[in-house]
C-alpha cells in the first residue's frame, strides 16, 4: 500500500536544543511494508506492517515501526491532502502534504489497523527501494493545447499545481479539475465555456485564474464568496460576452492584477475601491460611459481603459434627495455607519440587496435612495503611475460619479463647481 505526496519529517527533540527544521517537505513514496515475510513451516499472522519513507534522495527509504507507536493523528486538513503522525519513538511528527485526500484517509485508517497490531485488509508492500519511475507521478504541471491531448480515459495527476486547457473546445469547466486541491495556476483560455461552476471555489490553493477568450455572459455570485476570496491574485476575464460584474466582486480582497478587455461591460463594480491589492487593472474595448465613484480610492501601477465609450460630464446633477428621510433610509445609514453585521437569515433578502448596494457620499457616510448624483472629470494619473492613453487624442481623464448624502455635502463640493 502507497501514498504519494510530500514528506516532512520533524524531530520533537529540535526545539530543546535550539534547532529549527527546514520547513519544507520532499517527495515522497510513503509504503505501508510488511517487516518480513513469514518463514518456510511459519504460519502467517496479522500483518503488523511498518512505515517506510522513501525519496528521490534515499530510495532505500526509512523504516518506522507502527504497532502501538503512534501517539496521535492530526487530521483536520485531511480534505485537503493534509494530515500529520505523531510517533513515539522515535519521538518525531511526519507530516503528509499535497497527498489525493481519498487515498491518505485509507492510508490513515491503515495506519490506525497498523498501531492496533490488527490485520489490515489490503495487500503490504514489501521492503524494497522504490523505482525511480515511482516519482515521475508526481507532475505538478500540464499544458493541453488541443483536443486530441485532453485526458478523456483518465483523471489528471492530483499532484498537479500548474494546469492549462486551451483551444479544447470545452463548453464547461471539467469537473474533475475541481479535485484538484494542489492547483495554483488554472489556464482555461480560447475554449467556449458560458457558465462557472459553483463549486469552483473548492480549488482553496488557487491563485491564478485565465477564462480569457470564452463565452462567458455574467459572473458567479457564489465564485465571489468562496474560499477563492482569500488566495485568488490574477484573474484574466478578456474576450467574453461579460456586461456586468456583481457587487460582491469585490471582495475578492486579495486581486493584484485584473484583465477584463474585450467585454460587453457597461459599468464597473460601485465598490471596486475596496480592492486595496488592486495594482494591475485593465479593461480596455468596453462600452463604459463614467467611472463609480469609489474608483478614486483605487491606488494602481498600470491602468488601461482605451476604447470606452466615456460620456462627457452632465452639467446638472440628479437630485434624488427625500425630505424628511424614509424610515428605511435612516435604518440603513445607521447600519451602515455603525458598521451592524447583516445577512439573509436576519433581515429579508431584498433589504440585504439594497444594504450592499448603498452609494457612498464623498463626506465617507452612506445613503440609500436619497442622493445627489453628480459627474466630474477626474485625471487617471490620480489613481495610477501608469496610465494607457483614453482614447487617439491623447486623453488621460476620465468621467467619474459622485454621490452626496445631502444638500450641504454638495454645496461643499468644490469639484462639481471648478
Amino acid at each position: 500500500m502507497k501514498l504519494h505526496c510530500e514528506v516532512e519529517v520533524v524531530s520533537r527533540h529540535l526545539p530543546t536544543l535550539g534547532l529549527r527544521n527546514r520547513g519544507k517537505g520532499a517527495r515522497a513514496v510513503v509504503s505501508l511494508c510488511q517487516p518480513r515475510p513469514p518463514a518456510r513451516g511459519e504460519q502467517a499472522g496479522p500483518h503488523s506492517a511498518c512505515l517506510l519513507v522513501s525519496t528521490m534522495k534515499d530510495k532505500r527509504g526509512t523504516r518506522y515501526e507502527l504497532k502501538e507507536n503512534i501517539e496521535q493523528f492530526f487530521t483536520k486538513f485531511v480534505d485537503e491532502g493534509k494530515a500529520t503522525v505523531r510517533l513515539k519513538e522515535p519521538p518525531v511528527d511526519i507530516c503528509l502534504s499535497k497527498a489525493n485526500s481519498g487515498s491518505l484517509k485509507g492510508f490513515l485508517s491503515a495506519m490506525r489497523l497498523a498501531h492496533r497490531g490488527c490485520d489490515i485488509n489490503t495487500s503490504l508492500s514489501t521492503l524494497t527501494p522504490v523505482k525511480t519511475s515511482e516519482f515521475e507521478k508526481f507532475k505538478t504541471k500540464m499544458v493541453i493545447t488541443c483536443k486530441k491531448e485532453y485526458p478523456l480515459g483518465k483523471n489528471f495527476p492530483y499532484s498537479l499545481e500548474h494546469l492549462q486547457t486551451s483551444y479544447c473546445g470545452l463548453i464547461r469547466v471539467d469537473m474533475r479539475m475541481l479535485c484538484l486541491k494542489n492547483l495554483v495556476k488554472l489556464d482555461l483560455s480560447h475554449n467556449h465555456i458560458k457558465k462557472l461552476p459553483a463549486t469552483i471555489g473548492d480549488l482553496i490553493q488557487l491563485q491564478e485564474l485565465d477564462l480569457s477568450d470564452n463565452h462567458l455572459e455574467s459572473f458567479s455570485v457564489a465564485f465571489c464568496q468562496s474560499t477563492l476570496q482569500k488566495s485568488l491574485r490574477r484573474l484574466d476575464l478578456s474576450k467574453n460576452k461579460i456586461k456586468a460584474l456583481p457587487v460582491q466582486f469585490c471582495q475578492l480582497q486579495e486581486l493584484t492584477d485584473l484583465k477584463i478587455d474585450d467585454n460587453d461591460l457597461i459599468q464597473l463594480p460601485f465598490k471596486i475601491g475596496q480592492l486595496k491589492n488592486l495594482r494591475f487593472l485593465s479593461a480596455a474595448r468596453n462600452k463604459l460611459p463614467v467611472l463609480p465613484s469609489e474608483f478614486k480610492n483605487l491606488s494602481l501601477e498600470y491602468l488601461d481603459l482605451f476604447g470606452n465609450t466615456f460620456e462627457q460630464p452632465k452639467a446638472l446633477p440628479v437630485i434624488k434627495l427625500q425630505v424628511p428621510l424614509s424610515l428605511l433610509e435612516l435604518s440603513a445609514r445607521t447600519i451602515l455607519f455603525n458598521r451592524i453585521p447583516y445577512a439573509f437569515h436576519i433581515i429579508p433578502f431584498h433589504l440585504c440587496q439594497d444594504l450592499d448596494t448603498a452609494k457612498t457620499c464623498v463626506c465617507g457616510r452612506f445613503c440609500l435612495k436619497s442622493f445627489i448624483q453628480g459627474t466630474a472629470t477626474m485625471n487617471l494619473h490620480s489613481v495610477a503611475h501608469t496610465v494607457v492613453l483614453v482614447d487617439n487624442m491623447g486623453g488621460t481623464e476620465a468621467p467619474i460619479t459622485s454621490y452626496f448624502c445631502s444638500l450641504v455635502c454638495y454645496i461643499n463640493s468644490s469639484d462639481m463647481f471648478k
